[in-house]
Parts: C-alpha cells; sequence; structure tokens
C-alpha cells in the first residue's frame, strides 16, 4: 500500500494545485550574482524548512503523477539526481509506493556502476548509477529540483535506459525556460512551476 502522507503540520494547500503553486513561490528566495555575477540564483531551501511547504511540493508532484500514470502505467521507480533530487526524491517514490534510486557523482558507488558524461552550466562531469538499480523494462521517472541546461536529466535518462528501463516523465520543481535544457530530454517533461530567465539586465 502506498504511504499516506499528511503530517498534521503540513496544512493550508491541500490539494489544490493553484494553492500549492503560490504557497511554494512565496517560500523561495532569490540571490543575486550566484554561483557567478550576472545570475540570479533561485534557492529552494527555505521549502524544507517548513512542514506545510514541503508537504505542498510533494503533493504537486503526486497528484500530476497519479493523475497521468496509475494502474499498468504507474512508476516502479523514481530516479532522483545528486543531490536535490535526493532531499525529496525517495519520500515521494515511498508515497508512490515505487523504489528509489539515486544517480549520484563519479566515484562515490560501489560495485559495479553504468556511467554517462554531461555538460552543465560550469564545466562537465560524470554521474553513475549501479548497475543493478534499475531492472529491465521498469517504468521510471526521473526527478530533480530545477531543469536548466538539461545536461543532468540527459545523463540520467541514458544511464536509465542503459539499464533498460522506460522513461514515462522527467519532472521537475521549476524551468529556466530560456536556456531550453527539455529540448535535450527524450521523454515528456512536467514543471510544477513556471521558470524564469534567471540572467540579470
Amino acid at each position: 500500500m502506498p504511504l499516506i502522507f499528511s503530517p498534521a503540520a503540513a496544512t493550508g494547500a491541500g490539494d489544490n494545485i493553484d494553492d500549492i503553486k503560490a504557497l511554494l513561490k512565496s517560500s523561495l528566495r532569490q540571490f543575486k550574482d550566484f554561483p557567478t555575477k550576472g545570475v540570479l540564483f533561485e534557492d529552494i531551501m527555505p521549502i524544507f524548512q517548513n512542514p506545510a511547504a514541503f508537504n505542498a511540493l510533494l503533493t504537486g508532484l503526486r497528484l500530476q503523477i497519479e493523475e497521468n500514470f496509475s494502474g499498468a502505467n504507474k512508476p516502479d521507480v523514481i530516479v532522483g539526481l545528486d543531490a536535490r533530487g535526493f532531499l525529496f526524491g525517495p519520500t515521494l517514490a515511498l508515497m508512490l509506493d515505487a523504489a528509489f534510486v539515486p544517480v549520484r557523482k563519479r566515484g562515490k558507488f560501489p560495485g559495479p556502476t553504468v556511467s554517462a558524461k554531461f555538460e552543465k552550466e560550469y564545466g562537465s562531469d560524470i554521474f553513475e548509477m549501479q548497475a543493478d538499480a534499475i531492472k529491465p523494462g521498469q517504468k521510471v521517472i526521473i526527478v530533480d529540483d530545477i531543469i536548466a541546461t538539461g545536461g543532468s536529466a540527459k545523463a540520467a535518462g541514458e544511464l536509465t535506459r542503459k539499464l533498460g528501463g522506460e522513461i514515462l516523465e522527467y519532472i521537475f520543481l521549476m524551468e529556466l525556460d530560456f536556456l531550453k535544457g527539455r529540448e535535450k530530454l527524450d521523454a515528456p517533461v512536467y514543471t510544477l512551476l513556471s521558470g524564469q530567465p534567471t540572467k540579470l539586465q
């Protein structure tokens, strides 16, 4: 049975998606010139300091998934990206009665792994997944906090497919639309909040 997640502290937004979005947007804060000059950084950490906002985030993602993928098409695995996908991916997986599989930077996993290189805003890196983490034919949803250039999500998708997983959807809290990251991805993309350009004028 899926976990019924309704902590007493999580009140306010309920299952109304407009209320959920309003609460999440009000919880974000911005920092200019981080991590480099000219960038307006969207900080999602306050969401996790507020049980109601954290529950709203999980509820918004759960509603999207359950509306589109149910019955025989429900996800078997939630894949979360290093590192902020780890903050809500495991709990979301538990709510959906699915497994959680992390994608991490190279050298963090023991045992056999598969790897994929990706380009990001400030250089390149390599993601890895344990070689037995996903079984052939399992249905997978890939989650992260923000899609920017799409490089890291694309790498997670490559790892999933190397292991025989079927990607149902990529899901994010926010999207930086002007970077057109979703164009790199090979499955439907959903963002809970509409992203705004972060390049300052």
